[in-house]
């Protein structure tokens, strides 16, 4: 990826239980409009080459993702290993995934970002995370829109029965 074409644009996540916002890498296409070059680690409802309208509340900040405009079609799933699993165990279990169009981006040792090409098998990669979880090795999420209108989680007390 040759970052010197590319923007980062942002996303407020102020609901998300694992961070308070994400930059993403982007290409700028004129207008307000990017797309989305890198996986998504932490934003519901956004995934890579995504097509979205950013616009910045004030020329010091970085755009904010406001929607997207053009689905690429890719689906996004977040794998977090258990500590113990060895780097190269979780290569060989990432790497069993590709015959999926399935390929990844780590955030650290333990954290990784699957995207599946929108000619993939996104249901053959979700059993077999399934199975991954079920022995133990990892658990994982899918990452379709939680809030309508955003791209964060949401709020603790929305889910809890009144």
């Amino acid at each position: 990826m040759n970052t010197k074409q590319l923007k980062k644009v942002h996303i407020d996540l102020p609901n998300h239980w694992a961070t308070g916002g994400e930059s993403l890498w982007a290409t700028p296409l004129g207008n307000d409009l990017y797309r989305i070059e890198n996986i998504p680690f932490y934003a519901y409802g956004l995934n890579f080459r995504d097509v979205v309208l950013a616009t910045a509340d004030t020329d010091e900040l970085k755009p904010e993702v406001r929607k997207v405009l053009n689905p690429s079609g890719n689906k996004t799933y977040r794998v977090i290993f258990t500590n113990g699993l060895s780097r190269e165990k979780q290569v060989e279990l990432l790497k069993a995934l590709e015959k999926y169009k399935a390929s990844y981006e780590r955030a650290d040792g333990i954290n990784v970002a699957i995207d599946i090409e929108p000619t993939g098998d996104h249901l053959a990669v979700y059993d077999q995370l399934e199975v991954y979880e079920k022995s133990g090795i990892l658990s994982f999420e899918t990452c379709e829109a939680r809030a309508e209108g955003s791209f964060d989680d949401l709020p603790e007390d929305a889910s809890e029965p009144s």
